[in-house]
Parts: structure tokens; C-alpha cells; sequence
């Protein structure tokens, strides 16, 4: 049984659907809790895989949240020493900048169901090979990333250029939200108002929406949390 380590920013965004393939692959996490003060391990011993949540702090705010420094570390160990990693949203981000990429505020904040799309790479991509070229993603970031030097471009939207690449055979970002279950988008939705306010964004629509687009987006998500899964050993 392997151990997966996640790192997990804020209390609504949980590993999701990625804690149900590693628990389903009959391996085990060990969740950090930053949000709540926990202490960021200094070494990946006894560590599998590495899985990054998402969080409204930006890669670039490492003085205010210095635990982000040390999660920067251990990403790359993981990519030093070839573990499965995992980033998503702030997780994408972080894996972004450890591999040497800009990551910078967007335009606008990219909230709710959007449209994601494909690249030519997804199709042989061990995580993304078997979903559609265009599906409806769910998202909450208002920060975007260059691709890192190295990396395969794997998916973008109409407002961003990269919401998922892939560096070597074992680390993906993915800056969208795939792993989200309805109480997760729920939950994100009540932490976060000041956001939607700002955006001009109706929260309840948002959930609403939630089940029309989130059995495709299980879907997909469950194979391919499965194929990182299958990393772990």
C-alpha cells in the first residue's frame, strides 16, 4: 500500500474524486491541512505520490503564507525523484513555478462552468486520452501560468491558454477543477462570496448548473485520477 501525500489549502477544497482513485487503487492519503496550521513535511520519505490542492493565495505570496515555500520543496523532490505529482488550481500553479514558468494574475477571474478543450497532445496523454476533445470544466482561479520550458500543453479554455499540462511521464497540472463533487462546488461557493461579488457572478447559478455538467465531469475525472493512480507504488 502506497501513501500519497496531499497538500490541501482551504477547508472546501478537498482531494474529492482524487481521494476516492487512490483509495480505490487500495493505497492511502495523508492529508496536510496548511489552512489549519498543520506543518508541511521537509522530505517526501515514505511518500508515494503528491497531490497539490488549489487556494485563493497566489504563488507570488510566499511571504504572506511562507508554508508555500516549503510545499514548493517538496514538489521538487517529487519531480527530482520521479513520483507521481499532481496540482490542481494553486497546485498547477505551484508545479508551474517549480518547473520554472511565470505564473502572474489573469485578466479576469475564470468562476463556474467553462468550457474546456483539448490539444493534440491529450490524445496520447495517460490521464486525458480517453475524454472528449471539448467538455465542460469546473473552475475557480483568477491566476494563469506560461508553460514550462519541457512541459505538453494539454487543455485550455476560451479565456486561458493552459489549463493542463503534463511534465515527463509523472507530473500534470491541471488549473481547472476536475476532482470537485456537488458539496465541494457547494461549499466553495459559500466560502468565497466576495469573489462572485466581484465578478459579478450569481453563486446559486453556479450550483445550479452543477448537475448538468457534473456527471461528464465525474466521468472523465474518475478514469483519469484511476491512470495517476496507477503510478503510485
Amino acid at each position: 500500500m502506497a501513501e500519497v501525500l496531499v497538500l490541501q489549502h482551504v477547508a472546501p477544497e478537498t482531494a474529492g474524486r482524487i481521494g476516492d482513485a487512490v483509495a480505490a487503487a487500495g493505497h492511502r492519503l495523508r492529508v496536510v491541512r496548511s489552512f489549519a496550521m498543520e506543518p508541511v513535511p521537509k522530505s517526501l520519505e515514505a511518500v508515494s505520490g503528491l497531490v497539490v490542492m488549489g487556494g485563493p493565495m497566489g504563488v507570488y505570496e510566499r511571504d504572506r503564507f511562507p508554508y508555500l515555500r516549503h510545499e514548493l520543496r517538496l514538489i521538487e523532490q517529487a519531480l527530482r525523484s520521479g513520483r507521481p505529482v499532481l496540482g490542481i488550481c494553486l497546485g498547477s500553479q505551484l508545479l508551474a513555478h517549480a518547473l520554472g514558468a511565470d505564473v502572474r494574475p489573469g485578466s479576469a477571474k475564470e468562476i463556474g462552468w467553462h468550457e474546456i478543450t483539448l490539444q493534440e497532445a491529450a490524445a496520447t496523454d495517460l490521464m486525458l486520452s480517453d475524454a472528449p476533445r471539448a467538455f465542460t470544466g469546473f473552475h475557480w482561479h483568477g491566476d494563469v501560468f506560461d508553460l514550462p520550458v519541457g512541459a505538453v500543453g494539454l487543455a485550455r479554455s476560451a479565456q486561458t491558454a493552459w489549463q493542463a499540462f503534463r511534465y515527463g511521464q509523472n507530473a500534470w497540472g491541471l488549473l481547472f477543477h476536475m476532482e470537485v463533487t456537488e458539496p465541494m462546488v457547494t461549499a466553495m461557493v459559500q466560502a468565497f462570496p466576495d469573489e462572485l461579488a466581484e465578478a459579478r457572478l450569481d453563486g446559486r447559478e453556479i450550483v445550479a448548473r452543477t448537475a448538468t455538467h457534473l456527471p461528464t465531469l465525474e466521468r472523465i475525472g474518475t478514469r483519469a485520477f484511476a491512470r495517476w493512480a496507477e503510478l503510485l507504488s
